[in-house]
């Protein structure tokens, strides 16, 4: 089994490392990750100016570019070879609802699944990266048991994966679930420059909203893993026959 590795926190993030250590002797691991901190670039590609690799004291790959970056140009020429998986993380914060919408990590996993290979997108739920081991132990478990039920290197599937920080022995079952929902994001925050410009940093992400049983804040808040699949198409199915109506008043006055 072959597999490459990223993240969205940089290649000297702790997560990463802590999930080469626990996937390095399962298979053939390729680690190529950004080489600055990426979160929330989604699935950007630097397309404007050049992209240069490195390879670090550890033998792991750096790219001046996104997590998305790193994935695409593996897949595309770096690499030489085609992995059976891609794995992206651990990342150091949830990934849960709309985070996925805006997350590097989810975006580099996202990569790899545009590409027809299976991917898994790893983030410990709270930031600081306290039982980080245990979150690693849990994501080769589900790697081995993914290729234990012949999953991997088959059709390509996009998991998104979000470990309670918690000892390996307290934490507790793999849920599927769905997304949640967050409420909107807090209040942009403003500064003066010492240049007297004015400043602006995003807010913090906003709590909760659909948190109810089933949902990926719920299964994590009780003390489980979730696992939520993914898929990119993004059409509204529901709202198509309402539409046709719309697109046809407008096609007539074309």
């Amino acid at each position: 089994m072959k597999i490459l590795i990223s993240n969205d926190d940089g290649y000297q993030a702790p997560g990463i490392v802590a999930l080469y250590e626990a996937l390095k002797d399962l298979a053939d691991v390729e680690v190529i990750a950004p080489e600055q901190n990426n979160s929330a670039k989604s699935n950007a590609l630097t397309l404007h100016s050049p992209l240069y690799v490195n390879r670090a004291s550890n033998g792991f790959r750096y790219v001046n570019g996104t997590p998305a970056d790193c994935v695409h140009i593996a897949l595309t020429g770096l690499l030489g070879y085609r992995p059976d998986l891609v794995v992206s993380g651990i990342n150091n914060g949830a990934n849960m609802g709309d985070d996925t919408i805006y997350s590097g990590t989810v975006g580099a996993a996202m990569e790899g699944f545009l590409f027809g290979i299976p991917a898994i997108a790893f983030s410990q739920v709270e930031k600081n990266w306290t039982h980080l081991e245990s979150a690693a132990c849990k994501a080769r478990d589900l790697v081995l048991q993914m290729s234990s039920q012949k999953l991997i290197a088959g059709n390509p599937w996009l998991l998104n994966v979000n470990i309670p920080n918690r000892p390996y022995g307290q934490l507790g079952h793999v849920k599927l679930c769905r997304l949640g929902r967050r409420h909107a994001a807090e209040a942009v925050i403003t500064q003066v420059s010492p240049r007297g410009d004015t400043m602006y940093w995003i807010g913090a992400a906003g709590a909760s909203k659909d948190d109810a049983d089933g949902t990926d804040f719920h299964a994590t808040t009780q003390g489980h893993i979730s696992m939520t699949p993914l898929k990119v198409d993004l059409t509204d199915h529901e709202s198509l026959s309402y539409w046709a109506q719309t697109a046809a008043r407008l096609a007539s006055k074309a």
